[in-house]
């Protein structure tokens, strides 16, 4: 009998979903589809009178790798933030479940711990958020700059909202921008206005420190800086602000399955027995509330750990349910929200693409599906073997961007 299910583990764990079904479903609408908080834009200080020691002490004394200064622009985020307990009662309750995801990706890349307190004021922590200008999910990214670090935007799925493929692409951009930067304010500035602003403010200011050549960022981006260190610094002292880590809407204790069928997030919702809510915002890439799983490309679901008895409904429905729905995926070639009413021309494929491998893929296999040669991917992605790993992206170039290059050439 073919299994279409692919399961993380073997044997899931017994323990039910919360009860409190009600409180967690007004509390996760609470964070769908709301604009994302941006950071408030202050006036300069010319005089700093308020020098306060003691948050001078405690930055000090939690300064890891990221440079924690403290001056005028850190304090007035430092009273902004700790006066808005509320809000960073949430926020310290959505790190339980979010910054264990962040920490892995960052670490991953070697990136500094300190940099997953970015979303706290990149979304609040937000995996639905949206900027006025398009940004989306808890990394705020840019359609073209998730392009660029791999993520997928298309008619089932945006990777953005996903929070372990958009923590792997921002710890994948850190690493690049501090490569390029040496320093990891510049690098965090780097983030909120690319790599181009920052680089032409070092010029001006002939300087690679982030607070000598602040005066020649962006205006947003000269209060994103100081806007973080005091965010980490009020989520790190919050006992010290009598701000509390306020309840999580997320169930703590998942398990992660991947599929390679489509299922109804709606149908495995009924059959573990929680809100449909609940389910989604567990996994709130999935734009229809369906999981586009593939041979090709299985697709993880984040679920709760469930009981035994739950096992046979479960199975039914991510093994033996049809769906009746288009299966055909249709990549995105913009934001939707910013997509304008005329006629769309079809632009030629990009020159390179990548996949990421699936658990059981050889490099024939993704030869074959993209009509190119194995001694190819393995020179594309300087591979000295055929050996490959599943969640490994390979660099792949389309062929017929080939032609048309070679084609230009001769003509």
């Amino acid at each position: 009998m073919k299994i279409n299910v692919l399961f993380a583990s073997c044997i899931l764990a017994l323990t039910s979903f919360s009860a409190a079904a009600q409180q967690q479903r007004q509390q996760l609408q609470a964070l769908q589809n709301v604009d994302t908080i941006a950071v408030p834009i202050l006036a300069e200080t010319p005089t700093f009178y308020n020098h306060n020691y003691v948050f001078k002490a405690r930055l000090d004394s939690i300064q890891k790798m990221v440079p924690l200064s403290y001056n005028e622009h850190v304090q007035k985020y430092i009273d902004i933030y700790s006066g808005r307990k509320d809000m960073m009662g949430k926020m310290l309750g959505l790190s339980e479940y979010y910054f264990p995801v962040f920490e892995k990706a960052l670490k991953y890349y070697n990136i500094p711990e300190e940099i997953k307190y970015l979303p706290v004021i990149e979304s609040a922590m937000n995996a639905h958020a949206v900027s006025r200008v398009g940004a989306t999910g808890l990394w705020q990214f840019m359609f073209a700059t998730a392009k660029d670090y791999g993520l997928n935007m298309d008619n089932f799925v945006d990777e953005r909202k996903d929070p372990v493929q958009a923590s792997y692409a921002a710890a994948a951009y850190f690493k690049d921008a501090y490569q390029e930067l040496g320093d990891w304010l510049l690098a965090i500035a780097a983030y909120n206005c690319g790599m181009g602003n920052v680089k032409r403010a070092i010029i001006k200011a002939d300087s690679h420190d982030f607070w000598e050549i602040r005066p020649y960022l962006p205006l947003e981006t000269r209060n994103y800086v100081p806007a973080f260190i005091a965010a980490l610094y009020v989520m790190k002292c919050s006992g010290q602000h009598q701000i509390t880590a306020q309840q999580s809407p997320f169930v703590k204790n998942t398990d992660t399955i991947h599929v390679n069928r489509f299922v109804s997030l709606a149908q495995l919702s009924a059959a573990l027995n929680i809100e449909e809510n609940a389910l989604c915002s567990l996994n709130p890439a999935y734009k229809k509330k369906i999981v586009n799983g593939t041979e090709d490309e299985p697709k993880r679901i984040v679920i709760p750990k469930v009981n035994m008895a739950q096992f046979a409904e479960i199975y039914e429905v991510l093994n033996n349910t049809e769906l009746e729905v288009n299966q055909n995926v249709y990549l995105a070639s913009n934001d939707d929200r910013r997509r304008m009413k005329k006629k769309i021309v079809a632009k030629p494929a990009a020159a390179i693409s990548y996949h990421k491998v699936a658990p059981g893929q050889t490099l024939s296999a993704i030869a074959n599906k993209y009509n190119v040669e194995v001694q190819d991917i393995k020179v594309w992605n300087s591979l000295k073997s055929s050996s490959i790993v599943p969640g490994q992206k390979l660099k792949i170039h389309n062929p017929e961007s080939e032609k048309r290059k070679l084609s230009a050439h001769k003509g």
